[in-house]
C-alpha cells in the first residue's frame, strides 16, 4: 500500500482577515514532493485557514491513490486534536469543514503529527503566497511558486527516531524541536532545559542576551530584580520535576506520540507610574494601575498575540495592574479573564514603593541578608523569595494539568516569570541575578509530557511596534 505525508498550514493576515492556505503531499518512503496545493479563500479566520488546508492537501493523496495511507503533520495544535477526537469541535465554519476532511479516507488509513511551526515550512510558505497573490488580485499558480526553491528542504523531512526507552538525549532533542517555533518571531534569547533521566540532578543554566547589569529589585517596576529559592529539599523536588525526562520508545510513524504541549505566555504587565523611576512595586503595596505608555504597551501585545492566534485562555495574577493589561489583550483576543493568585508579584513589605537605593540607605542589613539568601524577608515582614518559588512552583503544577495541551496566556510580574523560567531551565538560584525584564515583555514555557521543558524569552517589547 503506499503512503503519503500530508503537511498543510494555513494563516489569516487579521483573524479574521485575508486568509489563504497551503498544502503539500509527499511520498513516505522517497521524499519526494508530489503535489503543492495552495488558495487564497477571502476573509476567514487562522483556524478555519488550516482546516481548508488540511482539506485540500488530503484530497490531493486523494486523487494521487484513493487506496494509499496517509500521515497528516500540522503545526496546528486545535486542528490536530480535533481531528484525533481529543478536543471538540465547537466552532460552526469548522465543523462541517471537519467532517468533509473526515471523508476524504476511512479514518484507519488517516493518522495525525503535531508539528512546531519551523517543521511546517514549505506549507506555511505556500499558504502566505496564496494571501499574497490574493492582496494583488491573482490566483496562486505552482508555476510561480518560490516555495520549493526557497524553503531549505522542499521534501516532508520523515521523523526522527525517538531512541530508546530511558534515552534522555532524544527527549530533550524532541522538546528542543518542539518549541523551536514558539515565538514565530524575533527574540532577544532562547534557552532549553536539557532533559535528564529521572531522579536526576538538574542542570544549571544561564540566559544568554538576558542579562541585568546589576541587581535592583522589585516587581519588574524595579528592573532587573532577583529571585531565588532556597536550596531546600521542596526547591529540589520542584526543580527535579521541572527538569526530569521520561522517554518513550519510537513506534510507527514518529515518536510516540506525547499530546501537544501546555504552553504557558508569560506577558509582564505593562508600565506603571512606578516602572520608570524603578520603585519596589510587589504586591503589599499601592497597587498601581497602568499609566497611558502601559496601556499602550497592552494595546501593543494585543494586536501581536491577534495575528499569531494561538493563546486558548488568559490567567492573571490579582494586582490592578495584571488585571488591567489582561483585559485590554483579552478583548483584543476576544476571550475571558481568569484570575490565579498564585501569579501575584512578592511582597516586598517595607520596602514597598522605595528605590534600591533607599532601602540600602534605611535598611542595608536586611537588603544585604536579603540578597545573600532566598529564605530571607524583606524588612516588615515580606515574602522571600523561597516562599515565592514554592507558591509559583505550585501554581505551575496546578495550571499545567488544569491547561494540558492549551496554549495560555499568562499575565503576570517579574518575580514570577523569572521563576518559571529558571525552573523550567532547572537553574540555580542564583540564575535569576541574571535576568531582566522589560514592562510588557513575552517569554513562553512549554510543558511535555515527558518532563522536558523549553522556554523563549523576547524581553522586550520594540518586536511589537
Amino acid at each position: 500500500m503506499r503512503e503519503f505525508i500530508v503537511e498543510a498550514d494555513g494563516g489569516s493576515r487579521g483573524n479574521p482577515g485575508p486568509a489563504g492556505y497551503g498544502a503539500v503531499v509527499g511520498d513516505a518512503a522517497t521524499g519526494e514532493t508530489l503535489v503543492e496545493a495552495a488558495e487564497y479563500i477571502g476573509v476567514a479566520t487562522n483556524n478555519v485557514a488550516e482546516y481548508r488546508g488540511l482539506l485540500a492537501g488530503l484530497r490531493a493523496a486523494h486523487e494521487l491513490d484513493p487506496e494509499a495511507r496517509v500521515h497528516v503533520r500540522m503545526d496546528s495544535k486545535l486542528v490536530i486534536e480535533q481531528m484525533t477526537g481529543r478536543w471538540k469541535i465547537k466552532h460552526p465554519a469548522m465543523k462541517p469543514l471537519a467532517a468533509e476532511a473526515a471523508r476524504v479516507f476511512p479514518p484507519e488509513r488517516v493518522t495525525y503529527e503535531w508539528i512546531p511551526r519551523a517543521r511546517n515550512e514549505h506549507a506555511d510558505r505556500l499558504a502566505n503566497e496564496a494571501m499574497d497573490a490574493g492582496k494583488r488580485g491573482e490566483a496562486w499558480s505552482a508555476a510561480t511558486s518560490r516555495a520549493a526553491l526557497d524553503t531549505p528542504s522542499s521534501r516532508p523531512a520523515l521523523p526522527e527516531p525517538a531512541g530508546p526507552p530511558g534515552d534522555a538525549a532524544a527527549g530533550a532533542a524532541r522538546a528542543r524541536a518542539a518549541l523551536a517555533s514558539a515565538s514565530g518571531g524575533s527574540v532577544a534569547a532562547s534557552v532549553t532545559a536539557d532533559a535528564r533521566p529521572a531522579g536526576a540532578v538538574p542542570p544549571s543554566g544561564t540566559v544568554s542576551g538576558a542579562a541585568g547589569s546589576g541587581v535592583a529589585a522589585g516587581d519588574a517596576d524595579a528592573s532587573g530584580d532577583a529571585g531565588t529559592e532556597a536550596d531546600t529539599g521542596a526547591k529540589a523536588d520542584a526543580d527535579v520535576r521541572a527538569a526530569r525526562a521520561v522517554a518513550t520508545p519510537s513506534a510507527g510513524w514518529a515518536p510516540a506520540d506525547l499530546g501537544p504541549p501546555a504552553t504557558f505566555v508569560l506577558l509582564r504587565h505593562g508600565e506603571t507610574p512606578l516602572t520608570p523611576q524603578k520603585r519596589f512595586s510587589g504586591s503589599g503595596g499601592s497597587d498601581p494601575s497602568l499609566s497611558d505608555v502601559g496601556r499602550e504597551q497592552a494595546e501593543r501585545v494585543g494586536e501581536f498575540l491577534a495575528r499569531r492566534g494561538t493563546v486558548q485562555a488568559v490567567v492573571a495574577s490579582p494586582l490592578a495592574r495584571t488585571r488591567e493589561t489582561a483585559g485590554i489583550v483579552a478583548a483584543r483576543l476576544g476571550l475571558d479573564v481568569a484570575v490565579e493568585d498564585g501569579l501575584r508579584e512578592t511582597d516586598f513589605g517595607a520596602w514597598e514603593g522605595l528605590t534600591f537605593g533607599e532601602v540600602r540607605e534605611r535598611h542595608p542589613d536586611d537588603l544585604n541578608a536579603w540578597l545573600s539568601s532566598p529564605d530571607a524577608e524583606p524588612t516588615g515582614g515580606g515574602e522571600s523569595f523561597a516562599a515565592t518559588a514554592a507558591r509559583v512552583a505550585a501554581t505551575r503544577d496546578r495550571l499545567t494539568a488544569a491547561y494540558a495541551g492549551r496554549t495560555v496566556l499568562l499575565v503576570t510580574h517579574v518575580t514570577p516569570i523569572k521563576t518559571f523560567v529558571r525552573l523550567a531551565l532547572g537553574a540555580p538560584p542564583e540564575a535569576l541575578f541574571r535576568m531582566e525584564l522589560s514592562a510588557a515583555s513575552l517569554s513562553a514555557v512549554a510543558y511535555y509530557a515527558d518532563g522536558n521543558a523549553s522556554v523563549r524569552l523576547f524581553n522586550d517589547t520594540s518586536h511589537l511596534r
